[in-house]
């Protein structure tokens, strides 16, 4: 398939970008269809511009505040409903909307009986953990660097995990003190383009939805004034009209659309009662 210069390109063409870590954050559509379609879920608008969802078992929530500091996404869960969160997920506002309704697919898809279905001997358990992803993807270890990190082959993305001892709330407080932390970008470590935290006790099988786009190099759907100018000179842009019906580019369009509906049955009714929480509980 061959590649395109971007500077030759009119700002409303539609193009295939690789890697997707670069492409820029692109429409939050499909994030919003998961949770507009989800059953139960109850939804909430703001001054106009901030979206919340909510569970129906009321442990969930699901915030979009599109001028607060990180914008984005967050997600928390609390096994008390009105208590203090046992995790919370943090995308900023320019994580690729991929890598978050990936993170938000599979959880609606699996809230209504507590993840069993992702939890091992579950129908959709796929064994593979972050770590496992960015090493298959050959992925280097930054050695000696506190927090520990995976650096991508083009050097332009990272993945991070805290050492150390860290108080639980802290992390909670401050998504930078997250246990784990995506980035990408010309520096992904010290000025990174985009940023997503993710607290200690967030289910693996979350994060590793989210490791598993983050470092497929499928290029992904984007018209070409979505993509950052400082990254324009690390992606390989292909034209959709030139790009044909090859593999990559029905990969790419076919992640698109299973980005609009995660291609998973709707989760049937939730019940009045969720199970508790498959995770480790922290001691209140």
């Amino acid at each position: 398939m061959p590649s395109t210069a971007p500077h030759t390109l009119a700002p409303e063409t539609e193009v295939l970008v690789g890697p997707g870590y670069l492409a820029g954050p692109g429409h939050s559509t499909a994030v919003f269809n998961t949770l507009d379609n989800a059953t139960g879920w109850t939804k909430a608008v703001a001054f106009g511009t901030d979206t919340y969802f909510t569970s129906p078992c009321q442990r969930v929530r699901v915030a979009n505040p599109v001028e607060s500091f990180y914008g984005g996404w967050t997600i928390s869960y609390a096994e008390d409903p009105l208590g203090v969160p046992d995790w919370i997920t943090t995308f900023d506002r320019d994580t690729p909307n991929e890598i978050v309704a990936a993170f938000t697919g599979t959880l609606v898809n699996g809230l209504h009986n507590n993840f069993a279905d992702y939890l091992s001997g579950g129908r959709l358990h796929t064994g593979a953990s972050p770590a496992s992803l960015v090493a298959r993807h050959r992925w280097e270890p930054v050695h000696g660097s506190r927090p520990f990190r995976m650096v991508s082959p083009d050097g332009h993305a990272a993945y991070q995990m805290r050492v150390g001892w860290l108080h639980e709330y802290d992390e909670l407080l401050a998504p930078e003190k997250s246990t784990w932390r995506m980035s990408a970008g010309t520096d992904p470590v010290f000025t990174p383009s985009w940023q997503a935290f993710f607290s200690r006790y967030t289910p693996q099988h979350l994060i590793t939805a989210s490791t598993a786009v983050f470092t497929d190099l499928t290029p992904v759907p984007r018209v070409m004034d979505q993509i950052p100018d400082r990254h324009r000179s690390l992606v390989t842009v292909t034209r959709v009209d030139t790009a044909g019906p090859g593999p990559r580019a029905a990969a790419a369009l076919a992640r698109s659309t299973q980005a609009q509906a995660m291609r998973t049955p709707p989760p049937p009714a939730a019940p009045t009662t969720l199970a508790v929480h498959a995770s480790a509980r922290r001691q209140r």
